[in-house]
């Protein structure tokens, strides 16, 4: 018998001991002829296991199928190894980028995620987060900084880290060890309608839709913008509390151009409405940028490949997304991340359309 194979009498044991039929460690030490001591510490990958065994246990796990029960493994050790992430839609790829770099952040550093999709419903949010302190998490990951009343006194008294994205806590909130990851929504929203000012734009309207926190940020930073170059913006922010999409953007267009025609650009908050403003532009003959400029926000994949290419605002969705994992990482560990904000900037990026 090779030194790889377990005994006969292991061998026989090969099947699950609980009648639930859940493959548990203790058959795997068994199907290996070992500890349950030595089958973890070998799975675990520990030095001090010898190379034979480690081998054994692992033919074991795979003739089994075991998988590590991760609910029983926190509760033995009081410990666990999963994350909670709150994002608030995965149909806009800025929110999937976010999360696959978070994802994959995490995992390298030896914890899981649970998800959880808000769909921009504080109440939603609360009740998710409910459910996700039940569950124990080791830290959570969450969008924004406009949870509930109930949702923060949730946060505090759970005694578990968590890091905000998307957004940076003003300088008090911070110094309260609220850790966050992000950038200026309202400088970025301003620094863009600044481009389409210099450009001889005076008739800028903004498009806001979903109308959370964010949407509303960048819609003050457009204001703000007007006002300081005394330019007005009376009459000229549109509010639809529905979902972004590019059927609604190209809704927008045609509605602004045909009441008002003396609009010269339009700064729509999300880039799909641009993106789907751009296409009807094209099916009205409304000349872009000539007659009517049009920008977007977060440079989604595809702006650049309309006509005109779309001018928007970059954000580092996939470096906030890995940023706040490993600040959440280091909070879990036990060392609070300095600083507590980190702001990652954006970047304008000027095309044809604007």
């Amino acid at each position: 018998m090779s030194a790889s194979s377990p005994p006969p009498s292991a061998r026989l044991a090969a099947r699950p001991s609980r009648a639930t039929g859940r493959v548990t460690l203790a058959d795997v030490a068994r199907q290996a002829g070992v500890s349950p001591i030595t089958a973890s510490r070998a799975l675990r990958g520990e030095r001090g296991v010898a190379p034979e065994l480690v081998a054994r246990v692992v033919a074991a796990r795979d003739a089994l199928g075991y998988v590590p029960d991760p609910a029983a493994r926190a509760l033995a050790s009081r410990t666990s190894t999963h994350v909670g992430v709150l994002v608030p839609m995965l149909t806009n790829l800025l929110f999937v980028d976010l999360l696959d770099a978070a994802q994959q952040t995490l995992r390298e550093s030896g914890y899981q995620t649970l998800v959880g999709v808000t769909h921009y419903d504080p109440v939603q949010e609360e009740g998710l987060l409910r459910e996700q302190l039940a569950h124990r998490p080791a830290g959570l990951l969450l969008t924004g900084l406009a949870q509930s009343a109930g949702a923060r006194a949730l946060l505090a008294a759970s005694g578990v880290p968590y890091v905000h994205m998307m957004e940076l806590a003003p300088p008090a909130r911070a110094r309260a060890s609220a850790f966050c990851v992000g950038f200026s929504q309202q400088e970025a929203a301003s620094a863009l309608t600044r481009h389409l000012l210099a450009g001889g734009r005076r008739r800028i309207a903004f498009v806001a839709v979903q109308l959370d926190a964010r949407t509303l940020q960048r819609r003050e930073g457009w204001r703000q913008a007007l006002a300081e170059a005394g330019v007005s913006s009376a009459g000229l922010s549109f509010e639809d509390a529905r979902p972004s999409s590019m059927a609604l953007g190209a809704e927008w267009l045609e509605r602004i151009a045909g009441q008002h025609p003396g609009v010269d650009a339009i700064f729509f908050c999300n880039d799909d409405l641009a993106q789907g403003a751009l296409l009807a532009a094209r099916r009205l003959d409304i000349a872009v940028p000539k007659r009517l400029a049009v920008a977007g926000f977060n440079d989604l994949a595809g702006g650049d490949q309309f006509w005109p290419p779309l001018t928007t605002v970059r954000t580092p969705r996939r470096a906030i997304g890995e940023t706040a994992a490993t600040m959440l990482v280091q909070a879990m560990r036990g060392q609070p991340p300095e600083p507590a904000c980190v702001d990652l900037g954006f970047e304008l990026v000027i095309r044809e359309s604007a």
